[in-house]
């Protein structure tokens, strides 16, 4: 997101039989392989707020080199098989 606009939108599926973390994980690396970004910090706020809604919003401080965005938000969408 930048200046309130969507820039980009990704969606991975991971359906694998692996924990919920690492499929977490392995979901912020494949979006930033995709978005070309690092991997971002997961602050404590952050991590407070994912246990709290499935949602993280990482802001240019979670990331070592400049972003040219305000944040990159990531929703866990689960399904019922």
């Amino acid at each position: 997101m930048k200046d309130n606009h969507l820039v980009r939108d990704y969606m991975f599926e991971d359906v694998t039989d692996d924990t919920r973390t690492h499929k977490v994980f392995r979901s912020i690396d494949e979006v930033c392989r995709e978005f070309d970004l690092g991997r971002p910090i997961w602050l404590q706020a952050t991590i407070d707020a994912f246990k709290r809604h499935a949602k993280a919003r990482f802001t240019p401080d979670a990331f070592v080199e400049d972003v040219d965005f305000d944040f990159l938000e990531i929703h866990v969408i689960e399904e019922d098989e």
